[in-house]
């Protein structure tokens, strides 16, 4: 397993630099969708005079902080959307991940749930430490060093969120009952046509239909669709890194994710695309 390899020989074992170039395009890719989604349903306006991002904002840095904040958010907003682009597209990519960076760690002065930032700026950073980010849309394949510890921080991040989700979900009788995604689902049923903006939840009607009430039935289900997502968070990690099980546990992950995307679509396509992109760091 070169996994083990590498850590043996102090990441000094030869890897393909081409994994990284394709997760470099997949991370560009995402942080532009990232960044274009956050021009829609209000965020383009998010400190308009008034509103309730600028009050909050004042409260917490003062006004003349608050003020800096608010000038700069839309020339940022441009120039991280720009930098993505660019990523992707393999244009001066180092200089194009520092402007990606630096836009995405300013979220953290004002999303009220920065986890996807966190996740971005983690992942990011496997990035910043490459040897070789390749340049252009060409994925240089070969074998070297340049790229190996970074991939191997890449598998670690990766399998931490999945374990570290699983832990929690475990602790969480809630949801090992499957009574959180029940209750949730039921909600949605119920309210999903007075949301505001109804393209932040695109749950399939057949699932709204067959297990989207609170009956005993309904909650065996998810109980087992909760107990399968456990076991899939704990699963895919060592069944990527295992040539013989991975194409399987990429069908597996694709599969969770797209489940996952469902429930938030905007919220998740940050978590979901980067994690699914991740994969190519563990191909041997």
């Amino acid at each position: 397993m070169w996994f083990v390899d590498a850590l043996a020989s102090g990441f000094q074992h030869p890897t393909d630099p081409g994994r990284l170039h394709l997760f470099r395009i997949v991370y560009g890719t995402v942080c532009t969708l990232r960044s274009a989604l956050s021009f829609g349903q209000g965020g383009w306006d998010r400190f308009a005079p008034g509103s309730l991002s600028s009050h909050t904002a004042e409260q917490r840095f003062g006004p003349a902080r608050a003020r800096l904040l608010t000038g700069a958010y839309r020339p940022v907003l441009i120039a991280r959307t720009a930098a993505a682009v660019a990523l992707a597209a393999g244009l001066a990519p180092r200089a194009a991940l520092m402007m990606v960076l630096a836009g995405t760690a300013m979220e953290l002065l004002y999303l009220k749930s920065p986890n996807a930032v966190r996740y971005t700026l983690l992942t990011g950073g496997c990035l910043l430490v490459a040897g070789d980010l390749g340049h252009g849309v060409g994925i240089a394949h070969g074998s070297s060093t340049a790229n190996t510890w970074a991939l191997c921080l890449l598998v670690l991040i990766t399998t931490d969120v999945y374990w570290n989700s699983a832990w929690h979900k475990l602790r969480s009788q809630q949801f090992r009952t499957g009574l959180y995604l029940a209750q949730w689902v039921h909600t949605y049923t119920q309210v999903k046509d007075q949301l505001p903006y109804r393209g932040q939840h695109a749950i399939p009607g057949v699932v709204r239909r067959h297990m989207g009430n609170l009956t005993d039935r309904d909650v065996r289900l998810w109980r087992m669709v909760a107990a399968t997502v456990i076991t899939a968070e704990i699963a895919l990690p060592p069944a990527l890194l295992i040539p013989q099980t991975m194409p399987y546990a990429i069908i597996a992950g694709i599969t969770m994710h797209i489940a996952f995307t469902a429930l938030k679509p905007r919220q998740l396509v940050t978590f979901s695309g980067l994690t699914v992109g991740s994969y190519v760091a563990f191909a041997a």
